[in-house]
């Protein structure tokens, strides 16, 4: 029994270093975007390095969670590990910033396999009393990961190189490689079935039109251009030839009659409008505490660790109540901290003290954390075995899902106010001749933001304080939409069967 116990707790090692290592990589990397681009050149292309990432994780997550639903959870667990590394290996001897992007989509098509499978293999090898403890353990590192990137890429990139924000990746991914190659042992078993060929294909044609539209709409190519209008309408008809397929397959990519069960269904939708909310704070309070306090990189990056703290501690809660309490009550305590902690940080001003701004973070920290521990245990819930790869890359899938929206809209209505702020505070003003209104950046740099008079400052820092804290503020309309959501999740709770004797 000790060895087993031992085995089990290496196992779960090596999946914690996995899911740290895939989900920390994308924020990790936007940190050290410009010393790339310095370096490789294509200005013009970066984009494509986070695109091609995104892009390939999405749209290999329901795939593989079918996958290893059809044919074994290891096997495509090691297969994502495997195909990651060799990613991140390219990635660090990129020579172009197209070479880049080419290797970066070799790593997101392991990324796609490994979140969602490292998930169902805990609710594989945990009866359903520990399961709670666990994925709350798994929701906390994937909570952690999400700040602890920044941090990470600004360091490495400023006293190592930028090439090491993927080197590291190889002796983490090789440990837990080992660690699951050799002491876990797959004991479902697995019926070799049809695949949905129609259904993998329609789906990610749509992901990936979808994705480019977004990414490259009002950036390369405006939103009303033939291109963006194209890729909107190629995700359109692909996504509605997706569900078609689905309907008439006999073993679907995603089986549509899981979300005619209610707890499922809400743990969806709670998925996609968490992610799309809690990604515009990761993205919005570094650019806060560098646009409006004046803070270096680094220190945006290690603000940061509040919300990370408290997003490990509610998902640690979560985990723990999780076989003592109902999903729904456990999601209320979730939603008041978050609705609390994002209209605090709506209410920021230039003048708002730091300490607040840190007990704001623990507190919406605090609010996401439960999700990331019972959003993925609500998806299996009473699933047979076979279908919770499927159940969980959903959900990991909609959250991702939701983040890509979330930045993109959130991000555009940003700028868009940023900019109107700016033209209203500089209406009719004599002496600002020597700010560039269309490349604010001096103000991130410590070095540029001292030439410029405070006069002409403090109206850019209000004019960026006011974008932020009012983008923060619409947040607040999706996350009224989950707290009606989480109204119909039911009374569902994990049951825990006491042994006899």
């Amino acid at each position: 029994m000790i060895k087993k116990d031992n085995n089990l707790k290496l196992v779960v090692t090596g999946i914690l270093l996995a899911i740290l290592m895939s989900a920390m990589d994308n924020t990790i990397v936007a940190t050290a975007m410009g010393t790339i681009v310095s370096d490789l050149g294509g200005f013009d292309k970066f984009i494509w390095v986070t695109s091609a990432y995104m892009v390939a994780v999405m749209a290999g997550m329901p795939i593989f969670g079918k996958l290893s639903d059809m044919y074994g959870r290891k096997r495509f667990f090691i297969f994502g590990l495997v195909v990651f590394l060799v990613g991140s290996a390219l990635c660090g001897i990129a020579q172009t910033i197209v070479q880049l992007s080419i290797f970066r989509a070799i790593q997101g098509i392991g990324g796609g396999a490994l979140m969602p499978i490292a998930f169902t293999i805990v609710f594989d090898i945990f009866p359903p009393e520990n399961r709670g403890k666990m994925t709350g353990l798994l929701g906390a590192v994937f909570g952690a990961s999400s700040v602890l990137g920044p941090l990470l890429g600004a360091y490495i990139t400023d006293y190592i190189s930028w090439h090491w924000i993927f080197y590291v990746n190889v002796p983490i991914g090789i440990v837990s490689l080992l660690l699951i190659v050799r002491y876990y042992h797959e004991s479902l078993s697995h019926s070799k079935q049809k695949i949905d060929w129609l259904g993998a294909i329609t789906l990610v044609i749509s992901v990936v039109s979808l994705m480019f539209a977004l990414e490259l709409g009002g950036k390369e190519y405006d939103w009303n251009s033939i291109p963006i209008i194209c890729l909107f309408a190629s995700f359109l008809v692909f996504f509605i030839a997706f569900f078609i397929a689905e309907i008439k397959a006999e073993e679907p990519i995603l089986p549509l009659w899981l979300f005619k069960r209610r707890l499922f269904a809400t743990s969806q939708i709670l998925a996609f409008l968490y992610g799309g909310t809690f990604i515009i704070l990761t993205v919005f309070i570094p650019i806060f505490v560098q646009g409006v306090y004046g803070g270096t990189a680094k220190n945006a990056g290690l603000i940061l660790t509040p919300m990370m703290l408290g997003s490990v501690a509610g998902s640690s809660v979560g985990g723990i109540f999780l076989t003592k309490t109902s999903y729904r009550s456990l999601m209320f305590i979730s939603i008041v901290s978050y609705v609390m902690g994002m209209f605090f940080l709506g209410g920021m001003t230039v003048d708002t003290a730091r300490w607040l701004l840190t007990l704001y973070m623990i507190l919406v920290g605090f609010g996401v954390g439960f999700s990331f521990s019972l959003l993925p245990t609500a998806s299996i819930h009473n699933l047979e075995p076979q279908y919770r790869g499927t159940a969980n890359s959903t959900n990991s899938f909609l959250r991702s899902f939701g983040m890509t929206l979330g930045v993109t809209i959130f991000g555009s209505i940003q700028g868009n106010v940023f900019k109107d702020k700016l033209k209203e505070a500089f209406a009719g003003m004599q002496g600002a001749g020597n700010f560039k209104m269309g490349d604010p950046r001096e103000i991130f740099q410590a070095s540029e933001r001292a030439k410029i008079p405070d006069f002409i400052l403090s109206k850019i820092v209000h004019a960026m304080s006011d974008s932020i804290t009012h983008t923060f503020m619409l947040a607040l309309i999706p996350i009224a939409l989950a707290a009606v959501t989480i109204f119909f999740m039911g009374k569902a709770r994990v049951e825990v069967t006491k042994a006899k004797g």
